[in-house]
């Protein structure tokens, strides 16, 4: 496969002073212009979009809100793992704030966190920063709750307290607080999340009976469908009447049996036995998953109690904790220690008379119940997947008996589909027929025959299949996007090619309610016109090297505007959007405009097609409504030309000016790219051929429209160059240091710097079967990985790679095979939101 042209290109470009003059005295060196010493260089940026749905060290926190009017977020990473049935823990904060000291309280909740990813869950962290309720702290966010431990302004938040704190904090009044196992119930389950792992659960205080003294939790069991996962309620409460009153509010109550027979008793929390039987027994996780799963399918409002013993070797001896606790206790009312205040004493007490020892104690039971909440969460991920979501498992309510699936709510799926989709791809679908000469061995060794004739027919094989960039990736995406809604909106004609395509579509299992039959367009003469369903026809050689092609593709440019303009209130919910080139320029242009003014918080992807249409985007001069905008306002987020269409788009630019702007000028100043030139660096980070080939400078130069520049290079891989903001953890993360091409050096509140790496190819690709397709199935597979929350690094390249060489060697133009790498995208969601404590 060819990479590139050999020729080296000598692309100069003016470099302008801090006023915007152009500067005398600049040279060509290979590929790019040096100043004079002492010259000012006004350098570029790349931006960080693909990873902003996860929370990593210095960054903001990427939180997306419940309601708009709320002061509840939810991070957007939690958010989309709830939509996709991806396996999510519950952390609660208390323990953080009233329980565990600085900094040990921090180390606990990097550790806890770190078990969850470990285990294979995503963790969401819940407190109170500020006066706002978040779930998904960010690990500064925990830092910073941690260091509230001990203050006493910071408050341990109950469901009674959150509208008071969320209040305060609309009034001006910012506090933090940890939350309890209440709180943290309630708030999971706004987000959506079902399973919660946590140390010990309040309860009946001992006597109870006369103070009334219940714990907030036993209620929120009772109203809230939330998963508790823990050792049982603490063991100085009075277990029995605690399993009494949870009965009373229809709390089903289980301990897990990890193996014992018999009888067994719910945990003691210190200890594994209580000596009060288990109302019920479950064998492990996934036992405790399946009743989950079945109650969400009854629509049961009660939460469960899912008891964790202690893990063997840790407990100590009962008559020892217990002779502790009752003299904790005993001091606690003998001080006048109640209500809130309660707990917090008997567990620093407690801690005192067993010489520090609970500690130990409550850490490895926390740890023990994370862990065990980590798995039963996956089963619980593993059945929603098995079996669908619950709007196709549930029993209507007018059918309560019903043990038919709703065809309904199938439709009703459907429709939620369209209406709210995670990726909606903008682009062609056509019919494809592949030509493939035959020539018999001894014509071919008589005359050397292996490309077709002229002006006479020619036998050949000739097979048909349903292509077009736009069918393309969105079908990548959809293979292996798990539960994501992926949309293909394009168009077809009324007539046997389209009939052909709704027909292939339904197989294919796209939906096609945004696949629009158009009858008649306008063309370029501005007269009316039968508009055809777009077709594209190939004649290869005996070796199916193409010879000659024929593209049919009007319809995408003869199409009036007012036809697609719905795209941008379609894609109020969206993720990701793909447009591809085979659409006019202008209406590209339009529908990205409008895009960024319905939501903007989708993030767009162009794929340039080819070379002749890559250029197409920057058709309009720069000063043009619909022109392509510079960051940190950019149209276009990301793009994956080959070298080809990289040039083009360049040259295009550059013709249209671009590159002459103001605007394009400041961010090109931020990027901290020394006078002296780039040149080593380029070398040392790409290579000398693509250096002279100005390859990594033609994708600094575009980089202020397209902030991430996938280059696909063909078995030279694939070179990776992206503006970073400046509180992008790459800057200052040692790992990433050899692949940081530059730091903003002007101040800059929004260029942090140049991240440019060249990831190998993943194979060396013998067995070429086909290459139609290749390029949309890895960016198909890109878009879903990032639309599902992975983040943008060789982990992700390599997957998409890898789906690339699979449609290589197949004569689809997306091998249906790039399914199996659904599991691994889904365990790079799960580690890509791994995260280190500053």
């Amino acid at each position: 496969m060819a990479l590139f042209s050999m020729r080296t290109f000598r692309v100069s470009h003016i470099i302008r002073n801090s006023h915007g003059n152009s500067l005398s005295g600049c040279r060509a060196l290979g590929g790019y212009s040096v100043l004079p010493p002492n010259s000012s260089f006004r350098a570029l940026h790349t931006r960080r979009t693909a990873v902003d749905y996860q929370p990593e060290r210095g960054d903001p926190s990427p939180y997306e809100s419940v309601h708009p009017q709320t002061t509840v977020k939810i991070a957007e990473h939690i958010r989309n793992a709830v939509r996709d049935h991806s396996p999510v823990v519950a952390l609660e904060s208390t323990i953080y704030t009233h329980g565990f000291p600085n900094p040990e309280n921090f180390k606990l909740a990097m550790d806890l966190e770190h078990l969850v990813r470990k285990f294979g869950a995503i963790p969401a962290t819940i407190g109170v920063i500020n006066g706002v309720a978040k779930v998904g702290l960010t690990p500064e966010e925990i830092r910073i709750l941690c260091g509230s431990a001990g203050n006493p302004d910071t408050m341990k938040v109950s469901r009674r307290d959150l509208a008071y704190i969320m209040g305060m904090g609309i009034c001006g009044e910012k506090i933090n607080g940890g939350t309890t196992v209440a709180a943290t119930m309630m708030l999971a389950h706004h987000a959506g999340i079902k399973v919660f792992g946590t140390g010990g659960l309040g309860g009946v205080h001992r006597g109870g009976q006369d103070s009334m003294d219940i714990s907030a939790d036993l209620t929120e069991l009772g109203r809230t469908p939330v998963a508790v996962i823990s050792s049982g309620c603490k063991s100085f409460l009075d277990i029995p009447r605690t399993l009494e009153y949870l009965e009373t509010q229809g709390v089903t109550v289980c301990t897990f049996a990890h193996g014992r027979k018999g009888n067994i008793d719910l945990p003691g929390f210190y200890t594994r036995e209580s000596g009060v039987k288990s109302p019920l027994v479950v064998s492990g996780p996934d036992q405790a998953a399946a009743m989950i799963f079945s109650q969400q399918s009854l629509n049961i409002q009660s939460g469960m109690l899912l008891a964790n013993p202690i893990p063997e070797g840790f407990a100590l001896p009962k008559a020892e904790i217990d002779a502790a606790i009752d003299q904790a206790v005993a001091e606690a009312a003998n001080q006048g220690f109640h209500g809130h205040a309660n707990t917090p004493f008997i567990l620093s007490r407690i801690k005192d008379l067993t010489q520090g020892r609970s500690i130990k104690l409550n850490e490895a039971l926390i740890s023990s119940n994370v862990i065990t909440a980590t798995k039963v969460a996956k089963s619980l991920s593993e059945l929603h997947l098995a079996h669908g979501s619950l709007s196709e498992t549930e029993a209507t309510n007018d059918n309560p008996n019903s043990n038919v699936i709703a065809f309904t709510e199938r439709q009703k799926r459907v429709s939620d589909a369209t209406s709210h989709p995670d990726i909606i791809v903008f682009g062609s679908v056509a019919v494809d027929l592949s030509c493939d000469l035959i020539v018999s061995e001894s014509d071919s060794a008589a005359s050397g025959i292996s490309s077709p004739k002229l002006h006479t027919s020619n036998p050949a094989t000739i097979s048909h299949s349903i292509g077009g960039v736009g069918h393309n990736v969105a079908l990548a995406a959809q293979l292996v996007s798990g539960n994501l809604k992926v949309i293909l909106y394009s168009k077809v004609g009324d007539d046997l090619a389209g009939k052909t395509i709704f027909e292939a579509l339904k197989s294919e299992g796209l939906d096609t309610s945004e696949i629009q039959v158009a009858k008649t367009g306008i063309n370029q003469s501005g007269q009316t016109t039968v508009l055809r369903t777009a077709q594209y026809v190939s004649t290869n050689n005996t070796k199916k090297d193409l010879v000659l092609a024929m593209a049919d593709m009007g319809i995408f440019h003869e199409t009036p505007y007012s036809d697609i303009k719905n795209i941008p209130t379609l894609a109020k919910t969206a993720r990701w959007f793909v447009g591809d080139a085979n659409w006019s320029s202008s209406h590209l242009c339009s529908v990205l405009t409008g895009l960024r003014k319905a939501n903007n918080k989708v993030r767009i992807a162009y794929e340039p097609v080819s070379v002749a249409k890559s250029a197409g985007i920057f058709l309009s001069h720069p000063a043009d409504k619909q022109s392509l905008k510079p960051f940190p306002n950019n149209s276009v987020d990301l793009t994956t030309p080959n070298h080809h269409e990289l040039a083009a788009m360049h040259a295009a630019a550059k013709d249209k000016e671009y590159f002459d702007t103001q605007e394009w000028w400041e961010v090109i100043d931020a990027l901290g790219i020394p006078s002296t030139g780039a040149r080593d660096r380029f070398v040392k980070l790409a290579n000398a051929k693509m250096t002279d080939a100005g390859i990594p400078l033609q994708s600094i130069q575009l980089l202020p429209f397209m902030p991430i520049i996938l280059t696909k290079l063909g078995a030279e891989g694939v070179l990776h160059t992206e503006l970073l903001k400046p509180n992008d953890p790459r800057l200052t993360d040692p790992e990433d240091a050899p692949y940081i091409l530059s730091r903003c050096a002007n101040g800059s509140t929004q260029v942090g710097g140049v991240y440019m790496r060249l990831y190998p190819a993943v194979d060396t690709i013998e067995d070429i079967v086909s290459v139609n397709g290749v390029g949309d199935t890895f960016l198909g597979v890109l878009i879903a990985g990032l639309a599902r929350g992975a983040a943008l690094n060789e982990d992700l390249i390599n997957i998409a790679q890898r789906a690339a060489v699979m449609t290589l060697r197949s004569k689809e133009a997306v091998n249906p095979g790039i399914k199996e790498l659904t599991a691994e995208l889904r365990a790079l969601v799960n580690e890509g939101t791994t995260l280190t404590p500053s």
